[in-house]
């Protein structure tokens, strides 16, 4: 006998969406100012590293902006042709991200092979100061962005922050490469040391790549509907364990749909009880869950009869 939570499914507060979507914007009015700087220096200071990292932050820019809305298609009420919500734009936002910070990391790869073998000056010894402050701008923003990510629970959000810290190490790496080349090139070998930086935008860009695989996997999972860790379905069990009258509980499934959670449970009672009884039961042990687990935004709950052999199954 399923117990079901209102047929439109309720949103998370509208809060959560809007830190979300505050934070998306902030950090693509950050990159955007970052990018311009960057590609100037870069440009003007020779130094190439500094103009893939301007190419990674105007990527950066453009996941902001998926960021943002994926989070404001999200936030929508559930309707007629979407009942179970519009949750999912937030994973489908977080693997775009993820897709173009790979796309990214192939593009600043190819482009600095190219200029290993081109022979060129080394860059401009100004450019670090630039570097430093891009560093500790996006390094801040990061971890502001990856605060908000992780208490509204967006997939979105956190894939931005480490969009963020992707760009802070790439500069960080550029930094380590202008360096190297610097000093190089006041020795006998400067012209084989020249070449520094471009060696730093490809180490770079493996961090990213490794980074933006991560971010994938994390975005599939919620697409393809995987079960949350025991931080989530844990408590939800113990929760409907407790609930008086209930013997077991046979199944749970949990399932992510954007900064939310979705229950369906098998809850097993005494076989005897009458069909109100149970009805009453049920409605106690979907209440009880929603009201502990503030991450769950919807419970189906189905009675199963408890008897001999039916244990816990799931």
């Amino acid at each position: 006998m399923p117990i079901a939570a209102p047929s439109r499914f309720p949103l998370p507060p509208l809060n959560t969406h809007h830190r979300g979507i505050r934070s998306a914007q902030a950090g693509l009015l950050v990159n955007a100012v970052l990018a311009a700087i960057k590609l100037v220096a870069g440009i003007v200071g020779n130094a190439y590293v500094l103009v893939a990292d301007a190419v990674e932050s105007t990527a950066d820019i453009l996941g902001s902006a998926i960021v943002w809305g994926g989070l404001r298609i999200s936030a929508q009420p559930a309707d007629d042709d979407h009942p179970y919500g519009h949750g999912k734009a937030e994973a489908l936002a977080a693997a775009v991200v993820a897709v173009m910070m790979l796309g990214a990391a192939v593009g600043i790869s190819i482009e600095a092979v190219e200029q290993i073998r081109t022979p060129h000056d080394p860059p401009a010894s100004w450019t670090l100061g630039v570097l430093v402050a891009v560093i500790l701008v996006k390094w801040i923003l990061s971890r502001r962005v990856h605060a908000v990510g992780h208490d509204i629970g967006s997939t979105a959000v956190r894939a931005d922050a480490w969009h963020h810290m992707s760009d802070a190490i790439t500069s960080a790496a550029a930094f380590v490469g202008i360096s190297l080349a610097l000093w190089g090139s006041r020795s006998a070998r400067g012209a084989a040391w020249a070449s520094a930086d471009d060696w730093a935008a490809i180490l770079a860009a493996a961090i990213i790549a490794v980074n933006a695989i991560t971010l994938l996997r994390a975005a599939v999972d919620d697409l393809m509907d995987r079960m949350p860790g025991d931080d989530v379905v844990a408590p939800v069990r113990r929760v409907a364990r407790q609930v008086d009258g209930v013997r077991d509980i046979e199944k749970l499934w949990v399932r992510k749909a954007g900064l939310s959670y979705r229950v369906t449970i098998h809850v097993q009672a005494d076989a005897e009880m009458r069909l109100d009884d149970a009805h009453a039961l049920g409605h106690r042990v979907q209440q009880a869950i929603l009201d502990a687990e503030p991450r769950v935004a919807s419970v189906l709950v189905h009675m199963e009869p408890w008897g001999e052999g039916r244990g816990v199954r799931g």
